[in-house]
Order: C-alpha cells, then structure tokens, then sequence
C-alpha cells in the first residue's frame, strides 16, 4: 500500500506539471514579449496557474481594474479539459507499469492517484488567489477529481460499460461531432469576417498563435451553442439577449474571431432543422427497441444526464455584468433538446408496435 502512495503521488505531481509547466513557459514568453513595469516573474507563474485551473473548468471570481467591479469568469472553453485529461491518462500509465502489478485492486489505484491529483488542483486553487482574480477553490475538487477518475478509467483494466451508456455516448457523440463539422464549415463561409475580427486585435505572430489555440478549445461550446439554435432554444451573447431563429437581440458582441459565425437577423423558417432532434430520437429507439423498452428508457435517462451535462459546460459569465450570461441556457436548451428527442423516440416506438402487430 505505501508503493501504491508514493508512486501514486510522483505521477499526480507529474501529471499536473505536464500541463501546468508549457503554460508556465508560454505565460513567461508572453510577459517577457510584453515587458512589465515590475519586473517580477509572479504575474505569469500566477497567470499559468490560472490557464490551467480554468483547463479544468474551474470558475474565477474577479474585480475588475481599475475600479475593481465585481465580475465572474465561468464561460470557460471545456474543449480544454482535453489536456488534462491527456496528461492524467499518460502519467497514471506510467504508474502502473511501475507498480507492475503490485497492487490489489486497479480501482484503488485509480482512487488514491485521483485523489492526490485533485489534493493539487485544489491546493493551486487556493494558493494562488489575488486580491484581483479569485479561482473558486472549492469548486477545484468536484472538476478535478471528475476529470481526473474519468482519464483513469481509460487505463489498464477498463470497467465494463453497460449498453445504456454506449448507446447515449453514440448519441451524443453524433450531436456534438455534427455540429463541429457545421460550425469548421460555417468558419469558412465567413472567412472574412472571422479575419476581420481577428486583425481588429491586433494579437501580433505570438499572440495570435495563442488566439487561434483559444479558439479552437472554444469549438466545443461553439458547437453546443449551434446545436440549441438548430433546436430553436438559441443562446445568449450578453445579458437580455437571445439569438434564435425566431428572435434577435442582441447589441454589442466582444471581439472575438469565432464569433464572426454569428447571425445577424432572424431565420424562422430555420426551425424546421430541429427535426435533427428528432432523428436523432429516432436513431436512440431503433438501437435499443430491439432489446426491449427497458433499454430504450435507460439510455434515454443517460442522454438526458448528458444533454444537461455539456448544457452546463458550455454556459456562463464572461467576466463583466454586460456578459453576465453567456452561452446556451441549460433548462431551455435542455427541455427543447430532450422533448424533440422523445418525439422522435416515441414516434419510432409506436411504428415499431405497430409493424409487430
């Protein structure tokens, strides 16, 4: 049990800098770039810390300069917690090729190295807090131990899944996958305003390697925020605004390239494409109603646990009152996404019966 420890804490510590030491690097580059008036290096180790707690979807809490309004940081790009989650699975490999099986149980394993992972997440959270920018630290141990049991889960001698699961994961993994394929197209058809957007910040050879990394762990909440407006729930790009196919208000964006996709008016007749819902409904039934109606309602109570997941990941605050709400709304977009899904299960069903008649 003490081996299982101490390789389980060398390879947490591990897993953590393999992320957190690049952002490091990357925060030092860009203060050295930029100069400081101070000439510490405090500001972008602090800053690195805070790039990667918010890759772990970790939430700040902000006072904004010079007044020092309050604000709150929470839209964050969940595309992110793909580098963890790399880092997490690669070093927890290493552990258990130096344990050489010189445990009792892989899940205990998994256990204790989560736990010391999500122990240094929580104590980075805590430590680095400024009287400007203040990581919600206790929020640190529900996204990192999450995170990190997930990755784990992946190594050595992986869990059994149960076929609800599969089926909802298939379900999702369409939804998602799809309209990251529509939103990489609608990025193209509206090239030159995305280029505009991006000169507009003027983010120099540096920085604009930097912009373009942002943007493209934004991609997931851009394809979640798509997928409510084919739905017709739409999603906010500010406090009191709606962009949907049926309604339009919205008055000032931040700049922002991907946000360059964006419509500029009303479509109604747009909302014809939430029958994609209700294929996808459809698809969930015909996979699962030939094992029985049982397996149908338990991947639909998965996809629904699903659909109200990355709802959540892909909504927030923008830091600012006039950004205070951002992204899909995660009852609406829910509710929506859920009901055209069960008309479209529903209708299958019914057919089915029908023809076993």
């Amino acid at each position: 049990m003490q081996r299982v420890l101490s390789v389980s804490l060398s390879h947490a510590i591990r897993g953590a800098a393999l992320v957190l030491l690049p952002f490091a690097f990357i925060a030092l580059v860009a203060w050295a770039t930029a100069g400081s008036a101070t000439g510490t290096t405090t500001d972008p180790i602090r800053g690195a810390a805070w790039i990667w707690l918010g890759a772990h979807h970790i939430p700040f809490s902000l006072a904004l300069p010079p007044t020092g309004i309050p604000g709150y940081f929470s839209y964050l790009p969940w595309g992110a917690i793909a580098l963890p989650f790399i880092a997490i699975r690669t070093t927890f490999n290493r552990a258990l090729d130096r344990l050489q099986g010189d445990f009792h149980d892989i899940n205990g394993v998994r256990t204790t190295y989560s736990l010391f992972y999500t122990i240094i997440v929580t104590a980075l959270a805590y430590v680095t807090a400024s009287p400007t920018v203040t990581p919600q630290w206790y929020l640190a141990p529900i996204f990192a131990f999450f995170i990190s049991i997930i990755a784990t889960l992946t190594c050595g001698q992986r869990l059994a899944i149960s076929a609800p699961v599969i089926l909802a994961s298939r379900i999702m993994a369409i939804i998602v996958g799809t309209f990251m394929v529509v939103v990489g197209i609608l990025i193209f058809t509206n090239f030159a305003q995305v280029k505009n957007l991006t000169v507009a910040l003027q983010p120099g050879i540096f920085g604009g390697a930097l912009l373009l990394l942002l943007n493209i762990l934004y991609l997931p909440n851009a394809a979640v925020a798509l997928a409510s407006y084919v739905a017709g729930s739409g999603f906010a790009a500010g406090a009191g605004t709606l962009i949907s196919p049926w309604w339009y208000h919205s008055d000032q964006l931040p700049v922002f390239p991907l946000l360059g996709i964006l419509p500029t008016q009303r479509h109604p007749l747009f909302i014809a494409s939430a029958l994609f819902f209700v294929a996808m409904g459809s698809l969930l039934a015909y996979w699962s109603i030939s094992t029985g109606i049982q397996m149908l309602a338990q991947s639909s109570i998965f996809l629904i646990a699903l659909i109200f997941l990355i709802a959540f990941l892909s909504s927030g605050s923008l830091m600012t009152d006039d950004m205070g709400a951002f992204g899909v709304s995660i009852w609406k977009f829910g509710l929506v996404a859920i009901g055209e899904i069960v008309i479209g299960a529903l209708a299958t069903t019914f057919i089915a019966a029908r023809k076993s008649r």
